[in-house]
């Protein structure tokens, strides 16, 4: 019914946006990818999902199609609902998401708070053979870190805590250069203070 909106920022935060357009501000839940590219930009145009339920009606807003479509595909899956897409999606960008299903990631998805391992896998069944034709960008993900436990543990942390996957893999392989013995706590605190 919706496919975007265009408007001033009235108010920009990880989960959430008021959008001014026409004079009504609309709150618009984002991810943090989105919010991200939003940064601080006066105006922003942004690709709606609606969604309308017995006790409420909500926007879900992308700053890009491929964003929304990966959503799309997300809560078509039995069991994933608009707040577990968008975790996921503010966990992984949209391309990070159809590289851990093409490559079967069901670990590295189950990362995502609040998802399990039977429902990472089922998403990554269901969506296999649909992602592709969202995403010709097979990204593999994860791999060079996996194999840092340390690195892994301190970007997992800092994902949690709202910051995104790619900025925080970059700091903290930036960290391990220049202090490789550093622990998992170290890192963490080094990297707020980059991020």
């Amino acid at each position: 019914m919706y496919e975007y909106i265009i408007g001033h920022v009235d108010t920009v935060t990880p989960t959430w946006a008021v959008i001014e357009a026409g004079g009504i501000g609309y709150l618009v839940n984002i991810s943090v990818q989105t919010c991200s590219q939003i940064g601080s930009q006066q105006q922003v145009k942004l690709y709606l999902h609606f969604v309308v339920r017995e006790d409420a009606q909500v926007f879900y807003g992308f700053y890009t199609r491929e964003e929304r479509d990966i959503f799309r595909l997300l809560i078509g899956v039995s069991g994933v609902g608009g707040n577990t897409a968008r975790m996921i999606l503010s966990t992984f960008t949209a391309d990070e998401v159809c590289g851990i299903v093409a490559n079967g990631q069901a670990e590295l998805l189950k990362t995502v708070k609040g998802l399990g391992l039977k429902t990472a896998q089922k998403i990554i069944v269901d969506l296999r053979d649909k992602i592709g034709g969202v995403s010709g960008n097979v990204p593999t993900l994860g791999l060079a870190l996996e194999k840092d436990d340390r690195s892994a543990e301190a970007v997992s942390a800092l994902v949690m805590l709202g910051f995104g996957r790619p900025a925080t893999e970059k700091v903290v392989r930036e960290l391990r250069k220049q202090t490789p013995e550093m622990s998992v706590e170290e890192l963490v605190r080094s990297a707020l203070k980059r991020l």
